[in-house]
């Protein structure tokens, strides 16, 4: 792996689509996921219905793409199987973390949440260090770690699911039911596509923007586990014993997430053109103005995809558990000011005067409405949706 100081560019596996050995890796990619996907269908095809089957179609489309597309995608996707294979074997070997120290402290799903935790905070640290004193080599160390906090944390959230069970087998559960889940969500899909931006750019400055973001997340996550308790395992309410959560939440993060990798190459925009002009560290090893101009859009309008996705799938929802499609709860307000937002974004993004730094400003400023319909309404505000509140 060689970095150019000069430009910030990077030269990493994403580029090189064509080396020896890539078609047989995607035949392989192509293969394995084809009978996993065929294997899924076999053992539970009695109990599946419509929506379960478009569900499985779409996790095979999207594995697919990016598997075929991103090398690096293989690797982490073996490694989360890996990982979360053997924590949820030992759990049913009838191993349980008073019996097991591999269990109590890394394949409990707390544990690994909090190894999770260290490497983010390390992988910022590598980041910034790359950012501000030019050291490659904590910035290679912050890339990987990087790739490490996404791993323990998606293996972590399936060994969840499978302690979900641990309980009552009636508590089983997709772990994405209180703040605490879903922030790890977040965490590990976050990092996850801003590495996928990474490495599709050849740059890794923006590393230093997003990580900590996410390092201020993942504080929120320990805070919330250790003094609220929501790190423990409850039933579900009713109104969350659904299967529309299976989609509706993991769609609504992967909007999240780009959002929030949007806002942050707004600021690195903001930056990068102060530095070109005044001079600075920043005009070296930050990303071209023309790639944070293309990340900034790239992430929104992709955000913008899944939000209205999920927002749709939420109305089907409500209409499902409440006997309607809205009811102008705050959180469904504040989802529609969002999307208002983002909507208003992508067609100013088309007029001739709506460029550059005023769209920067847009993306970044943005910040402030997606957090606060993500995090404040939980925190703040009632309605159908106060089973978030603390």
């Amino acid at each position: 792996m060689s970095i150019e100081t000069q430009n910030s560019r990077i030269t990493l596996p994403f580029h090189k689509a064509h080396h020896p050995g890539e078609r047989q890796q995607r035949i392989a990619w192509t293969l394995f996921l084809t009978s996993g996907a065929l294997a899924v269908w076999t053992l539970f095809r009695a109990d599946f219905w419509m929506w379960q089957y478009i569900l499985l179609g779409l996790w095979y489309a999207g594995l697919m793409w990016f598997g075929l597309r991103w090398p690096s995608f293989r690797l982490l996707f073996l490694a989360v199987l890996a990982i979360g294979g053997i924590g949820v074997g030992l759990y049913q070997l009838g191993y349980t973390p008073h019996n097991s120290l591999a269990l109590r402290y890394f394949f409990h799903s707390n544990a690994m949440f909090y190894w999770m935790s260290a490497a983010i905070v390390l992988s910022a640290v590598g980041y910034y260090l790359y950012l501000f004193l030019g050291r490659e080599g904590a910035g290679r160390w912050g890339h990987r770690l990087a790739w490490a906090a996404v791993a323990l944390g998606f293996a972590g959230l399936a060994i969840r699911w499978q302690e979900t069970y641990l309980g009552h087998p009636s508590w089983g559960h997709i772990p994405v039911s209180n703040l605490y889940d879903v922030m790890v969500l977040f965490c590990a899909t976050t990092i996850l596509f801003y590495l996928f931006h990474e490495e599709r750019t050849a740059s890794r400055g923006l590393g230093a923007f997003v990580l900590p973001l996410v390092l201020v997340a993942d504080v929120f996550l320990v805070w919330v586990g250790a003094a609220y308790h929501l790190n423990r395992i409850q039933p579900l309410i009713p109104a969350l014993q659904s299967f529309w959560m299976k989609i509706h939440v993991p769609a609504m993060f992967i909007a999240y997430a780009n959002f929030y990798i949007a806002a942050m190459a707004g600021l690195a925009y903001l930056l990068k053109g102060r530095a070109e002009h005044r001079g600075g560290f920043l005009q070296k090893r930050l990303p071209d103005l023309q790639v944070l101009d293309s990340t900034i859009s790239g992430t929104i309008m992709l955000g913008f995809l899944f939000f209205t996705a999920a927002t749709i799938l939420g109305a089907v929802w409500a209409a499902k558990a409440w006997g309607g499609f809205w009811s102008w709860d705050p959180k469904e307000t504040w989802a529609l000011i969002v999307w208002l937002n983002y909507a208003g974004f992508l067609h100013a993004r088309g007029q001739r005067h709506w460029q550059g730094r005023p769209m920067a400003w847009w993306a970044f400023i943005s910040l402030v409405v997606v957090t606060f319909c993500f995090i404040g309404v939980d925190l703040f505000l009632g309605g159908l949706h106060s089973y978030g509140k603390l």
